[in-house]
């Protein structure tokens, strides 16, 4: 199995609170929802058809229902 193409980091602080995306070990995005990862994936021409495809995408602290912060 090879790595994962799209890379979702952790949450960050902001306003409202993002996540990292990078595809192929590049930064290209910022995202606050699941939208915001699939339009970046589909920007680099990555079709995603399944969000939980580890193939495809690995999230980082925290799924892909990770969108704030916790204490």
């Amino acid at each position: 199995m090879s790595p994962a193409r799209i890379i979702v980091r952790g949450v960050q602080p902001g306003h409202p609170p993002f996540r990292i995306v990078e595809v192929d070990g590049e930064f290209v995005g910022r995202a606050t929802s699941m939208t915001d990862v699939l339009l970046i994936a589909a920007e680099a021409g990555i079709v995603v058809h399944d969000l939980d495809d580890p193939d495809v995408i690995h999230w980082l602290s925290g799924g892909k229902f990770t969108w704030t912060l916790h204490p």
